[in-house]
């Protein structure tokens, strides 16, 4: 009888070590993919840091109004398309379900009660999602969820921590970014395959050294989400950081107890995320003949639906907590804080109307 034949064991670092070591340089989209995936598994990374824990926080968990105006927005398009009664309400990575929680208690109040779907991968947040919306059903992925209903559907810093990919300038020619080792450490590498029909001819010619990001899942959600719309009906709302145009340069991050640290320092132990770009998604939805309603700030598009006068109305209900209620409002829309990095990206269905934020009154 053969020998059992030993498992692997150790860090997620030491798998793509001996990976690397076996079948050479690795892509950054595998090392971004697995790292996350790890990540996410079986913990919570959201939290307000210090004595709140957690790795980083979303708009959802810095003020309640964030996730209201969202419910808001998603009830005026709705009852201005016809209240239709069966419309399902989709969000993509919903964290603690707290977006969801706020969103819809607000849209109850117009009569929207649609039914509930996350998109989810993660155990552990599935469990806090469980008790935050006890009514939600859960989906690996879009193509589980009905296509018998309009859909309203929210991503908030969900593309962000999909996997990119990145080409570099090398040698006169472009190549894939991949990730290798220098003396055990890990190391970005150019690819030895040039890769220059796959670069936009406008950026061809950039200077040696020149980075370009892309990320081939977010387009593929972005052409499943597109896609629903048409045949379904609905709107679907990104909010995110990210540019609207195509840029040079790589935005590769790594989060962890609310610091940066090297992307390579700890895979599975950090959040890593780049940022999003608004054009390519918005083209891609386009495509398939999806209305893009418009790419904002989300400072800009949080004051056209009253987060102002929101905020006026919780302090003076709740005077004590007035400084907190600015400062939340102020971290939202600010421009130094997430008003300007951050962006709203709207999608609708043709025959759906426009949305609040991104018409101009």
């Amino acid at each position: 009888m053969d020998a059992e034949v030993p498992q692997p064991t150790g860090s997620l670092a030491d798998s793509f070590r001996r990976l690397i070591r076996n079948t050479g340089p690795i892509s950054l989209t595998h090392f971004m993919g697995e790292s996350n995936t790890r990540y996410y598994a079986d913990k919570d990374p959201l939290g307000r840091g210090q004595d709140g824990g957690g790795d980083f926080i979303t708009a959802p968990e810095i003020s309640q109004m964030f996730g209201e105006l969202i419910g808001l927005w998603m009830a005026d398009v709705w009852i201005r398309s016809g209240r239709e009664e069966y419309v399902h309400y989709v969000e993509l990575g919903p964290g603690r379900g707290t977006l969801a929680k706020d969103a819809l208690r607000a849209a109850r109040k117009y009569g929207l009660e649609p039914r509930i779907h996350f998109v989810e991968t993660s155990q552990a947040l599935k469990d806090i999602q469980l008790t935050t919306v006890p009514g939600a059903i859960w989906h690996n992925d879009l193509s589980t969820v009905p296509q018998d209903g309009p859909i309203l559907l929210i991503a908030n810093e969900f593309m962000d921590a999909l996997p990119i990919r990145q080409l570099v300038r090398s040698g006169g020619s472009w190549r894939e970014r991949k990730v290798g080792l220098q003396d055990d450490e890990f190391v970005f590498v150019a690819g030895a395959q040039p890769m220059d029909s796959a670069v936009p001819a406008d950026m061809r010619d950039a200077p040696e050294g020149a980075i370009l990001e892309t990320c081939p899942g977010a387009a593929a959600v972005m052409y499943e989400i597109a896609g629903r719309l048409v045949d379904q009906g609905g709107v679907a709302l990104i909010v995110d950081y990210g540019h609207d145009a195509m840029r040079l340069g790589s935005t590769l991050q790594a989060v962890r107890s609310h610091q940066k640290v090297e992307p390579f320092a700890t895979p599975g132990k950090a959040d890593l995320t780049a940022h999003v770009d608004f054009a390519t998604l918005a083209k891609v939805a386009i495509s398939r003949d999806a209305r893009h309603l418009g790419t904002v700030a989300q400072g800009d598009w949080l004051r056209a639906l009253g987060i102002e006068t929101r905020a006026q109305n919780l302090a003076a209900r709740a005077p004590q907590y007035a400084d907190e209620i600015a400062a939340a409002c102020d971290r939202l829309i600010a421009d130094d804080q997430m008003g300007q990095l951050f962006k709203a990206m709207g999608f609708a269905s043709p025959n759906w109307p426009d949305a609040v934020g991104f018409t101009e009154d």
